[in-house]
């Protein structure tokens, strides 16, 4: 059974979707629960967490810290990680239960596994389908999802690795998948749709340089609020 955790702040405008996405799984009895952790929302992100019967829980502003309170509150033995933007595809759950079975069924060499979905942007442009690609590149030659792309990851496995760093105010998503060995990652066939919003705001090309160059800021070890602030 999977825990959903959510993180949230000011996110009325997406998060139906991202919950309509939910309905299906959690009706078949794959999704036993779902929690928003919020990090100070002025909206109505609460109520529509109400309205939907997720959990609410506050947590300190930032997506470490947030993603961090959400993993230890869940109940599930497989916790999914989802951006409040991300609307994954019909039918992802039947390819979860199937990825399941095969770590059940031990047709991976460790039991400890993980997964995150193809990155897909909701645009219409060839800008979108160029970064798709290039998104696609980079899980294939680095194993490098990002949290846009959701993570599936077994309450063991994600104990193990010590969880989200709640001191990180972003790269949380890269801090924890590089702490996971290429071997026990699963890039799955469902797309998770992401809101292009930001790179229509600072431009497809620019957005990409500027998530690029804090990448690179990262493993160079330049502290996490400076990256913030770069990141913008």
């Amino acid at each position: 059974m999977l825990s959903v955790i959510i993180p949230t702040l000011n996110a009325e405008k997406s998060l139906t979707r991202t919950f309509n996405c939910l309905i299906p799984a959690a009706v078949s009895g794959l999704v036993g629960g779902v929690a928003i952790v919020d990090g100070g929302s002025t909206d109505k992100t609460e109520e529509i967490a109400d309205a939907a019967g997720a959990d609410f829980i506050s947590a300190p502003k930032g997506r470490g810290s947030q993603l961090r309170a959400g993993g230890a509150a869940a109940s599930g033995d497989w916790l999914l990680f989802l951006h409040a933007d991300t609307v994954l595809d019909p039918g992802w759950d039947e390819e979860v239960r199937k990825f399941l079975g095969f770590v059940e069924a031990g047709r991976f060499k460790s039991s400890d596994m993980a997964a995150a979905f193809k990155f897909t942007l909701d645009d219409f442009s060839l800008k979108a389908r160029f970064l798709e690609r290039m998104v696609a590149a980079r899980c294939v030659l680095f194993g490098l999802p990002y949290g846009d792309q959701g993570l599936l990851i077994s309450r063991r496995f994600y104990n193990k690795l010590g969880g989200y760093n709640a001191a990180l105010p972003l790269m949380e998503d890269v801090d924890l998948v590089r702490r996971i060995k290429r071997s026990q990652l699963v890039f799955l066939r469902s797309g998770a749709l992401t809101s292009p919003e930001r790179y229509i705001k600072n431009g497809f090309f620019a957005r990409s340089c500027r998530n690029l160059f804090c990448l690179a800021l990262f493993y160079l070890r330049i502290p996490a609020k400076t990256i913030a602030k770069i990141y913008g």
